[in-house]
């Protein structure tokens, strides 16, 4: 008997393995049939409780207004069993989940945030971004990326992030001059070099998965099975798999072709679960900066569901 599993979809470049396995039949090979279920891209997502913003329209510059679940209330909802983040907002959602979600392994996306600037910004270092206006999306990859490389460059005090939303709308608060910088991911970052801007450095992180308390490990062994392979497909031949990146920008904010990218900044590794050492120095910076409670413990947070599969 087939087994159905709900996953939410957001950005491209953190699914992509889930669409390789999905569309290449991998996931049927493992008796399971995977619906995806979009994220809202911008303005509001209306719950059964409430109406929660999730624009970064308003610049807010302080993250303690901004939910942390964001985009991702359609888990808390119920609409999906299991979705994908950045390891230090996934640290944050399991703690603040109404659901009783937790992470229950590493997901496959490597992915790479750079802070941007325009191509006619007197930014060319990051120390240039002393107190100047960073975009980014609060409790999310780019936030926690955006403080942890400028704190390398500045004192804490002089780093001036502010949400500004999903890669769609920092792209536009970038060129529109709203803001003086933002993080970007792919294939925004592949876009923005394409006209011209300029990056101040990149990081690569890694990422996790929520899942729902019902997502038992067979299921998700067999889940991870079909992602290992999806991961083999992409690394062996990653420009076959660009045009799902490509179709994710809008076409008149540019025309992207396979040459426009990076390639080894695309990274894809199996899937893999969470350690505790990995738990405790994120969570103890997380501590530092006020992103996360006090006395969280890994066993609070974390419910490794995950085998190492071949």
């Amino acid at each position: 008997m087939t087994q159905t599993i709900r996953s939410e979809i957001t950005s491209v470049v953190h699914s992509l393995p889930w669409f390789i396995a999905q569309d290449g039949g991998l996931f049927a090979e493992q008796g399971l049939q995977v619906e995806f279920v979009q994220a809202p891209q911008r303005g509001t997502w209306k719950s059964s409780s409430s109406v929660r913003t999730i624009t970064g329209r308003d610049l807010v510059p302080d993250h303690r207004t901004v939910d942390s679940i964001g985009v991702h209330l359609i888990f808390e909802e119920g609409a999906c069993e299991i979705y994908r983040a950045c390891e230090w907002g996934q640290v944050r959602r399991s703690q603040d989940s109404a659901r009783g979600g937790r992470i229950i392994g590493k997901r496959p996306a490597v992915s790479t945030q750079a802070i941007v600037v325009r191509p006619d910004a007197p930014m060319n270092i990051p120390q240039d971004l002393r107190n100047k206006t960073v975009g980014v999306n609060f409790h999310a990859g780019s936030h926690y990326l955006a403080l942890m490389f400028l704190e390398g460059f500045m004192d804490r005090g002089e780093i001036n992030v502010v949400h500004a939303g999903r890669p769609l709308e920092r792209f536009e608060a970038l060129m529109s001059g709203q803001v003086d910088a933002v993080g970007l991911m792919e294939p925004w970052i592949a876009l923005a070099e394409k006209i011209g801007c300029k990056s101040l450095g990149e990081v690569h992180y890694a990422g996790a998965e929520i899942a729902s308390a019902d997502m038992d490990v067979d299921t998700y062994e067999r889940l991870q099975k079909a992602l290992t392979g999806a991961v083999r497909l992409f690394n062996s031949n990653k420009r076959k798999y660009l045009p799902y990146l490509i179709d994710e920008v809008p076409p008149e904010l540019g025309n992207l072709t396979a040459e426009d990218f990076h390639l080894p900044r695309l990274r894809y590794v199996d899937p893999s679960p969470y350690s505790e050492a990995e738990f405790r120095k994120t969570y103890e910076w997380m501590l530092s900066w006020g992103l996360i409670d006090q006395d969280m413990t890994y066993e609070d947070l974390v419910d490794n569901r995950i085998s190492l599969v071949g």
